[in-house]
Parts: structure tokens; C-alpha cells; sequence
């Protein structure tokens, strides 16, 4: 299980072992800058879309800090 989880966090930061501390923090701030659930909020007028993405969006940003404490 721990083996799928890490391997599910290289892939979600694109990286492959080694990589340095540096290249981990600037993946996450890449992806978070573009997860980040605010950047819907003028995606679409239409409500039940927005809290799709912005859904989809919180999701995405929960699994890139769960990814990042893990690595």
C-alpha cells in the first residue's frame, strides 16, 4: 500500500528518484499555483460546473500536500 501511495505521488509530481529537496518544493508550488480551487472562480456562470472544478480543484490540492508530506 505504501509502495502504490508513493509511487501515485512521483507520478503526480512527475519526478523520478533522486530529486532534491529544491525540485520537490518547486513542483509543488507549480501545481498548487495551477490547483489552486480560486482560479475557477471565474471559469463559468454556471453554479453547478463551478463547484465541479472547484470540487475537483480542492480534491487535486489535498492530494498534492498529502504527496508532498509523504515524498
Amino acid at each position: 500500500m505504501t509502495e502504490k501511495r508513493l509511487t501515485d505521488a512521483l507520478q503526480l509530481f512527475a519526478l523520478t528518484e533522486p530529486f532534491t529537496r529544491e525540485q520537490l518544493d518547486q513542483k509543488r508550488d507549480a501545481l498548487l499555483h495551477a490547483w489552486t480551487p480560486r482560479r475557477f472562480a471565474n471559469l463559468t456562470n454556471n453554479p453547478k460546473k463551478y463547484m465541479q472544478a472547484y470540487t475537483k480543484a480542492e480534491d487535486m490540492t489535498r492530494r498534492i500536500e498529502e504527496a508532498h508530506l509523504l515524498l
